[in-house]
């Protein structure tokens, strides 16, 4: 009889290859988790082993046991036998490194030394499992590009004075700037003057008695264009923001047209996350107004023509110069500190603020310079019987000094308690938001939830896989085992990928593994019971074999891509968990075909290949 069933070399040593770099990836998940903390320095430099020695002395002054401390990554890591001692090294490391540093609570694997010296790690948990906090945030898209406008209320009034051109006010109320002129001729000027400036803007003039008006409003392209670039930047700001936070592991994503997502993992107070990552606090520049008297303004409720009429936080006016000298968002660092015995915050300015800082200080020597802080806030208020969410901005002058000499990139701002300080620079540094956002939904996640969830869902995966075992050994005998064999290599290979692509697994990702665990036995089924059809109709146990392997495949590769577009699909148009159950369903989709149609047809053909066959165990 010819033996039909003999499979190439190269496929079988294709399979173990597979299996056995699998086991190697998966083999980090076996040994679980410590708690640690994690030290990294703020301008994300790398750390040396110099670190994890003076880190390790502490600790061995202070009595405080340690299981290991190492580099990863450019950041050492320190793990713990318990969570006391976890926190006792956190203050205590946080006071000896001091300032530059972010010590940070985390979980760390307890991979061996000669599996993290290969680079591999354990598959990354979601919030949902590991514990945490979840913010969704909403951008304010109209305060985007009514900061826009500002912007372009102040370029124009700087323009308009450059060229000589006299104008009545320059204002915006957050749909367009309106410029009010006194002649045609003024008219003309400053709208040939707007239109060279930028282009893309839409100018239309009107007149009225003796008042001409230049009306300038953003075109639809500069429209979306702004919204765009508020929603990335505020990305990155709270990106920036997080990592200022110290914690590890974070994800800052977009989520639709407006919206932001921030997951901190291990984070259970999110006091202190929100005040910091919701705060919309920026810095302007203003010269003093020293030519009039605020408390008369004060009294009048208006300011002089220029000015504008600022409270200082002890509770008296101040008239500032409408010109702004330098924002916030033109800081390129800020610290902390003390001068004189005063906090104060100590700030460096980019190139363009540097400048044009030198050129102030310079021309106004013994003047006046004020810092105004705003904060822009979202308040619920009653209107015409609805309720509605209304911006606040809030300014306070928090610090007036005099200008003694010239300074431009480097200077610092006084006037703030220690706690003030401290918070001022953290936003200052990690930078300013490009708009408002305004928390949506807010859930905090308890570690042993996380816990239970991860129980839950691994005795899930658990009771699926025996199920699916039982069955198959039972009824498709020898085949049965063999494609429980296969089971749980694509069990193992799937948790190698996660590990290998470091996806986060989320509990829709638990579920997208157990409902993997049964369709990895659709394909064995289909070509087992093919199998049997052809030993029905009398063909030889080889030749049964090998048709059932080649007339199932296409209803198998059929019945897998369908699935595998929907959870392409699914991935693609979905967002958190949606993604998290989808790349899982991916990834079984791919491991299963692997391992139900080749592992499978290797084993077989090992068991009955090379020799001759009167009956299959199926």
């Amino acid at each position: 009889m010819t033996v039909l069933n003999r499979y190439p070399t190269w496929k079988n040593v294709l399979v173990v290859l597979v299996v056995l770099i699998g086991l190697l990836f998966a083999l980090p998940n076996v040994f679980g988790d410590d708690p640690a903390i994690q030290i990294s320095l703020e301008s994300t430099q790398p750390l040396d082993d110099l670190t994890v020695t003076r880190v390790e002395g502490v600790m061995q002054q202070a009595g405080i046991t340690h299981r290991a401390a190492y580099l990863e990554e450019g950041r050492v890591m320190v793990r713990f036998p318990s969570v006391e001692e976890q926190l006792k090294a956190l203050d205590l490391v946080r006071d000896d490194l001091g300032a530059g540093y972010v010590a940070a609570l985390t979980l760390a694997p307890r991979t061996p030394a000669w599996l993290r010296s290969m680079g591999l790690r354990p598959m990354s948990l979601g919030l949902d499992l590991r514990g945490g906090v979840y913010f969704l945030y909403e951008v304010d898209m109209e305060a985007a590009i009514g900061q826009a406008l500002d912007r372009y209320e102040s370029d124009f009034r700087s323009m308009l004075r450059d060229e000589k051109i006299r104008y009545a006010s320059v204002t915006h109320d957050g749909k367009r700037v309106v410029i009010v002129l006194r002649s045609p001729e003024d008219m003309a000027a400053a709208e040939q003057l707007i239109q060279d400036a930028d282009p893309d803007l839409v100018v239309d003039t009107s007149s009225a008695g003796a008042d001409y008006e230049v009306r300038v409003r953003l075109s639809e392209d500069q429209i979306r264009q702004r919204q765009d670039f508020a929603i990335q930047q505020n990305t990155v700001t709270l990106r920036n923001r997080v990592n200022e936070l110290g914690v590890a592991e974070p994800v800052v994503q977009r989520q639709g047209v407006d919206r932001i997502v921030v997951q901190l993992p291990g984070v259970q107070d999110p006091a202190q996350a929100e005040r910091v990552l919701g705060a919309t606090a920026t810095l302007e520049f203003r010269l003093v107004d020293e030519n009039n008297n605020p408390f008369e303004a004060q009294s009048r409720g208006r300011a002089p023509l220029g000015s504008k009429l600022y409270q200082h936080r002890d509770g008296r006016p101040v008239l500032l110069k409408r010109d702004v000298i330098v924002t916030g968002d033109q800081l390129t660092d800020a610290a902390s500190g003390f001068s004189e015995g005063q906090p104060a915050v100590f700030v460096d300015l980019d190139a363009k603020g540097a400048r044009k800082m030198g050129e102030t200080t310079q021309q106004n020597l013994n003047k006046g310079m004020a810092v105004v802080f705003i904060e822009q806030k979202r308040e619920t208020v009653e209107r015409d019987g609805q309720m509605v969410d209304v911006t606040r901005v809030e300014e306070e002058v928090i610090s007036v000094a005099t200008i003694r000499g010239v300074f431009s990139s480097s200077f610092m701002i006084t006037g703030l308690d220690p706690v003030e300080a401290r918070d001022l620079a953290l936003l200052l540094r990690a930078g300013s938001l490009a708009a408002p956002i305004y928390k949506v939904e807010e859930r905090t996640i308890g570690p042993s939830l996380g816990q239970d969830n991860i129980d839950k869902g691994m005795r899930a995966v658990l009771i699926g896989f025996v199920l699916v075992v039982l069955f198959m050994g039972i009824y498709y005998k020898l085949f049965g085992l063999v494609a429980d064999l296969a089971v749980l290599s694509n069990l193992v290979l799937i948790i190698a990928l996660l590990s290998m692509l470091q996806a986060s697994l989320t509990l829709p990702g638990i579920a997208g593994i157990v409902l993997t665990t049964g369709m990895a036995v659709d394909a064995n089924v289909l070509i087992f019971e093919r199998i049997r059809e052809e030993l029905k109709n009398g063909n030889s146990p080889q030749a049964s074999i090998q048709a059932g392997y080649e007339k199932a495949f296409s209803s198998i590769a059929d019945a897998n891509v369908t699935t595998l577009i929907a959870a392409v699909v699914l991935f693609t148009f979905g967002t958190g968990p949606i993604r998290g159950f989808a790349v899982t369903l991916s990834l079984g989709i791919l491991t299963s075909m692997f391992t139900a149609i080749v592992g499978t047809r290797a084993v077989i053909n090992v068991i009955y290949g090379r020799r001759r066959v009167k009956r299959l165990a199926i």
